[in-house]
């Protein structure tokens, strides 16, 4: 049985080979907590974000879209208080002046040398930036550690122009920020993230039912991409952990080959964020109740999704070693719906005759889905390649095929072959994707 440690590794070394993940500024040594997504990685990131986007915005007509700016007045930040509590607790060793988050070490050593680590003290993790040409206390903001206050600060605006009824919501998929003392284990904590997230706006005493829906919202999205449900853990958050804004959080845990820990969120904010924002700015964030003729501040219930933790989580999961007449056959078994690359395209030979029949065959199947043409090395090398980059099917094109006009479609789960006429490929694909 191999350790959690090779399996990580594994999955690394196979992101960074077939190009899903690099890590960020290689040829310059790295920078740390970064990472860039290669070709084979966007796919992957844009059909997880188009398939939360069309389960919880285009296929429901009460949550709105948005995409608020990066940048904010630093106003915002100080009503959200983020200015003066998003800090974790930071200690310097003594010996090799390293810094850690204390509620990640187990003594009071430091871990690299096993010097003593000094007093602790309050890290902001914002990044500070200057907004203009003159640098004063009016041009500082900065880039924001969450994407939630985009939407609150936007809820009038959306108020205004759509004039909905609660409960409903309002989302987005965006950029976050954090200058993370520790970033850690590949992509989940990292500098630079990407957050699908949602603020449901309800009555304050509806929000125990509208709480309970969307944990059950939370349970259909992680069967929907595919993750195994055994790895997956409801965490109800002690009061006495709670975030400042927080009545109830649920955490949604994953089993990572490092130990368990946190992949989705699910909190009860109540109308702590509307309210500060009003405080703050003197603008009433408020909802016209019409069958009690008053104006009300609603709670809200927010599911807050990580994008590289949910691809971390599916590259774990779905990373597989099978033993095929003596070889390891390394693989991932994505849900096709999330597949990066859907169909694979290999002529067995590099001879015209094939070359033409296959080409047209890719040109008339990219146009529906995302596929790759490979005519390099053996075909038994190619048909590992599409497994480990975890293409559902690979269609391959023989010399048979010139005067019978049929293929042979591949799927990579069962590595079952099936001999098709090539005029019924979109058919075939049609119901198989």
């Amino acid at each position: 049985m191999e350790n959690s440690g090779s399996k990580l590794d594994k999955i690394i070394s196979l992101a960074k080979r077939r190009g899903f993940i690099y890590q960020g500024s290689e040829i310059y040594g790295g920078l740390a907590g970064t990472w860039d997504y290669g070709p084979l990685g966007v796919e992957l990131k844009n059909n997880i974000k188009n398939l939360w986007w069309s389960r919880f915005v285009r296929n429901r007509g009460d949550i709105f879209g948005l995409d608020a700016a990066i940048l904010m007045n630093q106003g915002v930040w100080e009503a959200s208080g983020h200015t003066d509590g998003f800090s974790d607790p930071l200690a310097e060793c003594g010996k090799c002046k390293k810094r850690y988050k204390i509620d990640e070490l187990k003594e009071k050593k430091c871990p690299e040398c096993g010097g003593e680590l000094g007093e602790e003290k309050q890290f902001n993790m914002m990044f500070k930036t200057n907004v203009g040409a003159v640098e004063n206390k009016n041009s500082i903001s900065y880039l924001r550690p969450e994407t939630a206050q985009g939407i609150f600060v936007n809820f009038k605006n959306i108020i205004d122009s759509f004039h909905p009824q609660l409960p409903f919501g309002i989302a987005q998929i965006g950029k976050a920020f954090r200058n993370e003392i520790a970033p850690r284990d590949f992509i989940f904590r990292t500098r630079e993230f990407e957050q699908m997230e949602i603020e449901y706006f309800v009555y304050e005493k509806k929000w125990k039912k509208s709480f309970e829906e969307w944990v059950k919202e939370m349970r259909e999205w992680i069967n929907e991409i595919g993750l195994n449900k055994k790895n997956v853990h409801e965490h109800e958050v002690p009061k006495e952990e709670l975030a400042h804004y927080s009545k109830r959080t649920i955490d949604f845990e994953y089993d990572y080959p490092f130990g368990r820990s946190e992949l989705y969120g699910l909190a009860y904010r109540t109308d702590f964020d509307l309210k500060n924002h009003t405080a703050n700015s003197n603008v009433p964030l408020e909802y016209y109740d019409q069958e009690k003729n008053e104006k009300i501040v609603p709670h809200v219930i927010e599911p807050s999704l990580g994008v590289d933790r949910t691809i971390l989580a599916l590259l774990c999961d779905s990373y597989t070693e099978e033993d095929v007449n003596g070889e390891v056959r390394a693989l991932f078994k994505f849900k096709k719906e999330i597949a990066p690359i859907k169909i694979a395209v290999l002529p067995l030979s590099k001879k015209s005759e094939l070359q033409k029949i296959s080409k047209k065959i890719f040109e008339n199947l990219k146009n529906k889905w995302i596929c790759m043409y490979d005519e390099t090395q053996s075909i038994g090398k190619r048909y590992r390649r599409q497994d480990e980059i975890g293409t559902p099917y690979c269609v391959t094109i023989d010399f048979e095929s010139v005067n019978d006009k049929k293929v042979t479609v591949r799927e990579r789960d069962s590595m079952k072959q099936d001999r098709i006429p090539i005029s019924d490929l979109k058919e075939y694909f049609n119901q198989k994707l």
